[in-house]
């Protein structure tokens, strides 16, 4: 050995891995580095060192970008790639590359679909260990992460972070096309989908496809008949839960969706922003046939009926079918005589809601012209007049046909059907068509059975009204 060598030289292996990691480290920038001020070494140069350094607690190995420290160099290595954004590790099957090897073996799972680790409970599998270690608590029914304002727990912690922004009101994702703000990224991704049109979740029994996954879950029970959301009051059953939750303000009479404009209230958040649009004057959705506008989806759907000529909804005592749910309901009426809806004030019936609502407003609107040789008042002038003839025997309005004199303009209107052949009161049983609306409602009588017409001098009743009273009731 010769007389000037160095000690440390001499205890150094001159192999080549040695250099071979020398000057791999040479590749980061030495200020992200701690160097030994004394001796000029790197800590833990040799694998002894690291292996102490586990033990004692010591993390010799600090980033000189952030602060972070390390027992070991190689993770120093790995975390150096955070600030670099060197990503060494590439998928041979896509575009993804990975900054630690461990991040690229699981995202290659997605491509084998290998599932190595599973539940001994329910044999849930996975491709992730800490997501068979969140899974595990929904057995245990763990939940460590704990709400400081309220008493809101969680098995996750991202689980308690989205929590939380329902308390603080943040909400730090958005939607660079129209603003759209939430709390939860996957909110924004399936928000996303409403501009873009994508539907990935398809249905494997029909051409069904939904953007988001719970639609199809929805979706699909259609096809089973599913129906496991029960109300424990009326025994109405439904494929989903919010549906159920609807439903159930149906007996509760409540309606949290207030408008801020006026005093309307609404059991279901739609129905208030169908609402608005009555104050904004939108409506977004339209008919490409005709240009037709609406404020309601539900509504575009009917109107395009009139243009396929769809009618799904069918009477199961006739043939009649209607494009519209409630033109079946008022259908159903003929055959069942049944007039459900009673004004409070005069005891009027009626067979449907919006006659009744009709009705009403004839109690409510203010009549200041009265008539002084009968108890008739009117909210209108013109009514006015046209009821001064009954008593004056006049008759202002005359068909230029034939000289038939009437002493109101719609019953003149009425009589020049006689000349022009117009029949638009329709049958919706047969070919029937009539003039007049009273001589329709005598025919639909032959059709339902029903003879409201009572003789006052013998058992005899009828569908028509030719000089027969009616039954004392």
């Amino acid at each position: 050995m010769a007389a000037g060598t160095n000690h440390r030289e001499m205890d150094r292996p001159s192999d080549t891995p040695m250099e071979s990691e020398e000057s791999s480290l040479k590749k980061t920038p030495e200020s992200f580095f701690t160097v030994n001020s004394h001796t000029g070494e790197k800590h833990g140069e040799n694998a002894s060192d690291q292996q102490l350094t586990k033990h004692s607690g010591d993390k010799p190995y600090m980033c000189g970008e952030c602060g972070y420290r390390t027992a070991d160099r190689s993770h120093l290595s790995r975390h150096m790639r955070t600030h670099t954004g060197e990503k060494p590790y590439k998928c041979d099957q896509c575009d993804y590359s990975a900054v630690q090897k461990s991040d690229l073996d699981l995202h290659l799972t997605k491509h084998t679909g290998d599932k190595p680790y599973m539940c001994g409970e329910c044999g849930y599998r996975t491709a992730y260990r800490c997501t068979l270690t969140q899974h595990m608590k929904t057995h245990t029914g763990e939940k460590p992460y704990k709400c400081d304002q309220c008493d809101y727990s969680a098995a996750r912690k991202q689980y308690l972070d989205k929590h939380l922004r329902g308390h603080t009101g943040d909400k730090p994702y958005m939607c660079g096309e129209c603003g759209f703000r939430t709390v939860h990224k996957s909110y924004l991704s399936q928000h996303m989908r409403t501009h873009t049109g994508e539907k990935p979740y398809k249905c494997d029994q029909c051409d069904f496809s939904a953007a988001w996954k719970s639609n199809l879950d929805t979706h699909m029970k259609k096809h089973t008949g599913e129906k496991p959301y029960m109300c424990g009051e009326c025994g109405y059953r439904t494929a989903d839960r919010s549906s159920l939750s609807s439903h159930m303000r149906t007996h509760t009479g409540e309606k949290p969706y207030k408008c801020d404009q006026c005093d309307y209230s609404a059991a279901e958040k739609q129905y208030l922003k169908n609402h608005i649009r009555n104050h904004t004057g939108d409506k977004p959705y339209m008919c490409e046939e005709c240009g037709y506008r609406t404020v309601n989806k539900s509504f575009l759907s009917q109107h395009m009926r009139t243009h396929t000529g769809e009618k799904p909804y069918k009477c199961d005592q006739c043939d009649y079918s209607a494009a519209q749910k409630v033109n079946l309901a008022r259908h159903r009426t003929t055959h069942t005589g049944e007039k459900p809806y009673m004004c409070g004030e005069c005891g009027y019936r009626a067979a449907n809601k919006c006659n009744l609502s009709h009705h009403v407003k004839t109690h409510a609107i203010e009549k200041p012209y009265k008539c002084d040789h009968c108890d008739y008042s009117t909210a209108k002038k013109s009514s006015f007049d046209e009821h001064l003839t009954k008593h004056t025997g006049e008759k202002p309005y005359m068909c230029d046909k034939c000289g038939y004199r009437a002493a109101v303009r719609s019953t003149l209107s009425k009589h020049m059907r006689i000349h022009t052949g117009e029949k638009p009161y329709k049958c919706d049983q047969c070919d029937f068509s009539a003039a007049q609306k009273c001589s329709l409602d005598i025919h639909l009588t032959k059709h339902s059975g029903n003879k409201p017409y009572m003789c006052d001098k013998s058992s005899v009743d009828t569908g028509q009204l030719t000089g027969l009273t009616y039954p004392n009731i």
